[in-house]
Formats: C-alpha cells, sequence, structure tokens
C-alpha cells in the first residue's frame, strides 16, 4: 500500500486553552485556477476518453459522452446561459437526478462563472407539500431551473411556480418548457470565452443545501478554490492518480458534496470516466448495482456503509460480483462510520477472493469543507478511522464539555452561507475555524499520526434522568456491531428518561436466514420468532455486559 498513499504525516501544537492543533507537513500548492480548467485540460489530452456513462432506463445500453463533447455542450450551455440573464447572483437551480444533462449543465454554467444548486429529488419528488422546496428557490432565486421528465416533476414545479421567475428546462419537455436540446445547440461566442476567463478562485462554483436534520437547509457557498484545493489536496494523499485514472460506478447524489464535490471532481480533476449507477443500497436496486460493477470492472469504490453491507450480502451469492469486486484498488466509505462486523465480513471476503485485504479507508468532512478535511491514507486496523488533516488544512480539537469539537481553516473551507450572515457569523470562532459541530477523539492521545475516530454530534448527546451523558453516535455503532446481522440500523432514544431504548431497523433478509424462514414470509411473523428475539437479547446482554461506568 506503500505505493498507494502517501506518508501519513502530521504535526501537533498543543494550544494554551487546552486545543490542540493538527496540520499536515505537506505543502499544498496553488490550486487550479476554477474546475473548467480540468475539462479543457482532458478535452485536449483525451478528447475520445469517456467522461460519463448512463443507462437512460434499467437495462438500456449505455449512453456516454466523451471529454471532447462534453466541453463542447458545456460552452454551448454557457453560451444559452449567458443569452437568457444567467448571472453570478442568478444561479442554475437543478431538480434532477444524477445524469450526463446535468452534468453538462454543472459544467457549462460554471463554466461561465454562474453558479449552480442541485437540490435533493426528494424535496420534489417525496414532498407532499414542497414547503422546503419552495423555500430554497425563494432564497436562491434562480434564472434557470432544470429537470430531467418535465412530466414526472410537474406536481413539484406547480408548487413552486409562484416563488420564481425562472426558465425551466428539461430533457424531456412539458408544456412550454424549454428543451435541454435547445441549450446544447446554441453556438459558443466569444462571450463564453472572456467569462471564462474572468472566472477565478474566489468565484462561486455551487451552492449546496444542507441536510435540514438541525433546523431548515442553509444554502452553503462553494468557490471554485474550495472544490480545487480539496482535490489537490487528495492528489496528494492518493498519488496514484496521477498515474491511473479514476474509474467508478457511482448512484451518490450530487446534491450532496461526497457525490459532487469528492467523487465527480475526483474524476474530472484526473481524467477518469464516472458511470451513473442505476441502483443504490436499497432492495431491489441494490442488484444493479451489482451488475454494473460486474460490467464496467471499477478500479475504485465509494459508497455508504449500508452499501457495503448490502453488497457484502450480494457477494455471498454471487462469484462474479466477488471477483470484479475485489479486483478494485480500494474502497472509501464515508457519511457513516462503518460497522465494524461489516470491515471483517470484507476483510474475510478479501483474503478468500485476492489473497490481499483490500485497503479499505475512510475521511471526514462537511459540506462546508468541499468536503475532504482529514483522510486516512493509510490501513488502519480496524473501521472508523478519518485519519489526519489534509495537505493545506489545519483542524483545530477544542474542548467542548467532555468532547473535543473538530473545525477546520484552510483554502477548502467555505466563506459562509448564502444571504445568511447570522448563520455564518456563528459558523467560525475567534481564530476563523469553522465549527463543525462533530466530536472525534485521538486514536492514540500520545500519537497523532495514527489518526482520528469520530466521536458523534455534539448535538444529538443528551443526558438520562441521572445526568449521565450518552454519546448517541458511538452507542448505535456498538449496538449495530452487537446486534449483527439482524439490525440494519438503530435509532437511539431516552432523553431525559430512566433508561436509553433503541429503535432497531431489522436487516429482514438475515432475519429470515436466522429463523430458516422463507423470504417473503411477513414481517410480523420474521421479527416475533423466537430466534430473532433470542439472538436480539443476547446481543443486548452482551453490550450491557461490556458497559462501563456505573449507568
Amino acid at each position: 500500500m506503500t505505493d498507494l498513499f502517501a506518508a501519513p504525516l502530521v504535526e501537533r501544537e498543543d494550544l494554551s486553552d487546552g486545543a490542540i492543533l493538527l496540520r499536515s507537513p505537506v505543502p499544498l500548492p496553488d490550486p487550479a485556477r476554477c474546475v473548467g480548467d480540468w475539462l479543457v485540460r482532458w478535452a485536449a489530452q483525451a478528447p475520445d476518453r469517456i467522461a460519463f456513462g448512463e443507462r437512460p432506463q434499467p437495462g438500456a445500453p449505455w449512453q456516454t459522452i466523451t471529454y471532447a463533447a462534453l466541453q463542447d455542450q458545456a460552452r454551448a450551455v454557457g453560451a444559452w446561459l449567458l443569452a437568457h440573464g444567467a448571472t453570478s447572483d442568478r444561479p442554475v437551480a437543478i431538480l434532477s437526478e444524477n445524469s450526463i444533462h446535468h452534468a453538462v449543465m454543472n459544467l457549462g454554467a460554471m463554466h461561465v462563472g454562474v453558479p449552480t444548486a442541485s437540490i435533493s429529488t426528494a424535496y420534489s419528488m417525496m414532498s407532499a407539500d414542497h414547503v422546503r422546496l419552495s423555500e430554497m428557490i425563494a432564497l436562491l432565486e434562480p434564472s434557470v431551473i432544470v429537470v430531467s421528465d418535465g412530466a414526472a416533476y410537474g406536481t413539484a414545479l406547480a408548487a413552486i411556480a409562484s416563488h420564481h421567475n425562472a426558465i425551466v428546462v428539461a430533457s424531456m419537455p412539458a408544456g412550454d418548457m424549454t428543451a435541454f436540446s435547445d441549450l446544447t445547440a446554441t453556438p459558443p461566442g466569444p462571450d463564453v470565452d472572456a467569462a471564462f476567463a474572468a472566472t477565478g478562485p474566489d468565484t462561486v462554483a455551487r451552492y449546496l443545501f444542507t441536510s435540514g436534520s438541525t433546523g431548515a437547509p442553509k444554502a452553503v457557498i462553494n468557490t471554485q478554490r474550495m472544490l480545487t484545493a480539496s482535490q489537490d489536496a487528495r492528489l496528494l494523499t492518493w498519488p496514484f492518480l496521477a498515474s491511473v485514472p479514476p474509474v467508478i460506478v457511482d448512484w451518490l447524489p450530487w446534491s450532496h458534496t461526497f457525490g459532487a464535490n469528492h467523487n465527480v471532481n475526483m474524476v474530472l480533476r484526473n481524467g477518469g470516466t464516472l458511470w451513473i449507477d442505476d441502483g443504490r443500497p436499497a432492495p431491489p436496486l441494490i442488484g444493479r448495482t451489482a451488475d454494473n460493477i460486474k460490467e464496467i470492472r471499477p478500479n475504485l469504490c465509494f459508497n455508504v456503509p449500508r452499501g457495503y453491507d448490502m453488497l457484502a450480502e450480494a457477494m455471498a451469492q454471487d462469484a462474479d460480483l466477488r471477483t470484479a469486486f475485489f479486483d478494485m484498488t480500494l474502497l472509501f466509505y464515508a457519511g457513516a462510520a462503518l460497522p465494524q462486523s461489516v470491515w471483517e465480513t470484507l476483510e474475510t471476503l478479501s483474503q478468500r477472493m485476492a489473497g490481499r485485504t483490500m485497503p479499505m479507508v475512510a475521511a471526514w468532512g462537511m459540506t462546508e469543507t468541499a468536503p475532504l478535511a482529514t483522510d486516512c491514507h493509510f490501513q488502519a486496523p480496524r473501521s472508523g478511522n478519518i485519519g489526519l488533516p489534509t495537505p493545506g488544512v489545519e483542524i483545530k480539537l477544542a474542548p467542548v464539555a467532555d468532547k473535543l469539537e473538530i473545525r477546520v481553516r484552510g483554502p477548502n473551507v467555505t466563506p459562509g452561507y448564502f444571504k445568511n450572515a447570522e448563520a455564518t457569523a456563528e459558523a467560525f470562532d475567534a481564530d476563523g475555524f469553522y465549527r463543525s459541530g462533530d466530536a472525534v477523539r485521538l486514536a492514540d492521545p500520545g500519537d497523532p499520526a495514527r489518526g482520528m475516530f469520530f466521536d458523534g454530534r455534539l448535538s444529538e448527546n443528551f443526558k438520562l434522568t441521572s445526568g449521565t451523558w450518552v454519546a448517541a453516535g458511538a452507542l448505535r455503532l456498538a449496538g449495530i456491531d452487537a446486534l449483527q446481522p439482524v439490525a440494519q440500523d438503530i435509532a437511539i432514544a431516552g432523553h431525559d428518561r430512566d433508561f436509553i431504548g433503541f429503535l432497531i431497523v431489522p436487516n429482514v433478509p438475515a432475519c429470515c436466514r436466522l429463523a430458516d424462514l422463507a423470504g417473503d414470509t411477513p414481517l410480523a411473523e420474521v421479527l416475533a420468532h423466537p430466534a430473532v428475539i433470542e439472538h436480539v437479547a443476547r446481543g443486548l446482554a452482551a453490550l450491557k455486559a461490556g458497559a462501563e461506568g456505573a449507568s
């Protein structure tokens, strides 16, 4: 693995207020001017290389776009936007799912200095009242709104109609919508080149909305410098990317920093190929992911822990999937900690299939850090290590109650929230560090080079009536491991109560196997089976026996 990763180096400084300052001794070169420079480079150096591929519908042949065509279409879209009133103050809102058109729209807008805002499809397709979507659109005041299927998004578009005066563009238009093909047919003129030349590190590239889990979603400003600095740091921690262009099969949504800023930008930065996965970690869609991995044979894998859990289950029955999966260079997980039980399953399968332990690594970051702030560019002995500060980044571990809050300063950090000066001011401490609200702990307090572990959200921890603090994030992971394989996830309850409660989301196929029941057995019967109940009881007893302290 020494040929994959840069050496894990870190400098430590203990501050007078009890905080710990960590930084990489590796300097970060001046980042690229803008994301568009990557596109120009690869359109010249590898014009016929596939940049993106997608299936227009399940089972259909792949449709692709090369770097040369991607640049041509992006410039055409930029020309159309300039001709129709899009400016740095009037962004493009993209409501639709990942697609080649989505990628072209993003790159075309950024090419001429117009920000984009990719908004989770859930706000359009799963909301009953579209209140959150209406709030986002009213905040953005977009010049253009983009959807894939005009009819499918019709209800959402009708709900937000009074909140904007934007042009609606659709890949499959309905009514008086503008066809996306009109945009890509626009001939670019000198104004496109002038706008591209004027785009610089401080130009706003996109707005990404926070999850809204602790309040209304906020629009995080992402500058060009943030995006390019994050990827230059990635290349310094994974130097193999310079000689092995990444090829990935990826479902992660572009409304989220993991999918958009990490994965898409890593591919663009290094001249790779992103095959848009029409599957995801949910039955039966995980089968599409498995089929796509077998067909494409990617060299890297990015997923959330639940995705790896489901792929591990699929590999138990599919030899071709095992072969394709363990032929990859490494797997990367983020979004949540990988349960140790899943880590050990993948480790065992890797040894059996490839005669080696496939590198399994993680990182930590947020929408506000574009996202890479720490990176585990070494093989940790167990799951959950989020590594060390990346080049150019300073990490402050600030004491808050009995935890250490991780705070970030660097070129990858947002200047703030769009049209929200109050939230922006609250987000930074007196030294200019972004206050994440996440807690971490050092893997070895005496040796910071061994990395850090996520230690929960400060806001999610709570007290019992006894006054005992409950570290909900750590307890959730411990509970999943103790109850594996029957617990897909656990929600922790007990605020101001006498005891802690678990709401267990069951892994139904695993419960069926445990109870020797058919897969179509009614759920109530599965969960009431004595074998399942006994397994949960044993797991809870083991968890309780291993607890520390008086509670």
